[in-house]
């Protein structure tokens, strides 16, 4: 006797396990969108009364920490770095403006130094960054 033909097999995907997989990709891509990718030295902001918000988005940063070493964006610079950044950076976009954030206890020479830099560039967008006084 022969066994019975089968007439094609039928292929069956088990999608009870969709949505587990459907949830932890959320999960993944939510966590990797709230990954900081900007790079800040550690300082502490001098305070002021009356504060101006600012754009943040076509800003470069100039992090002057208490020994007076100088960061732009996050990687530590030299003086000539900070100068050929900010001649660039003016060529490229005039309107881009530059943020001063200093730590509270870093004397006033190593601040103006930089003022210099920006002063022999005759560079006119310049932001102090610091954090508001608390009542």
């Amino acid at each position: 006797m022969k066994p019975p033909r089968r007439r094609g097999r039928v292929f069956f995907i088990p999608l009870n396990s969709m949505s587990d997989v459907a949830f932890l990709l959320l999960v993944f891509i939510m966590l990797v969108a709230l990954i900081n990718y900007r790079k800040e030295v550690k300082i502490e902001y001098p305070e002021a009364k009356r504060a101006a918000r600012t754009s943040a988005e076509k800003n470069l940063e100039i992090w002057i920490d208490r020994d007076g070493g100088a960061w732009l964006d996050g990687v530590p610079a030299a003086k000539r770095d900070i100068e050929d950044k900010i001649a660039d950076l003016y060529r490229a976009a005039p309107d881009t403006r530059v943020h001063i954030i200093a730590d509270r206890n870093t004397p006033y020479e190593k601040i103006a130094a930089v003022l210099d830099i920006l002063q022999i560039l005759q560079y006119r967008v310049v932001s102090f960054v610091v954090k508001d006084e608390k009542p």
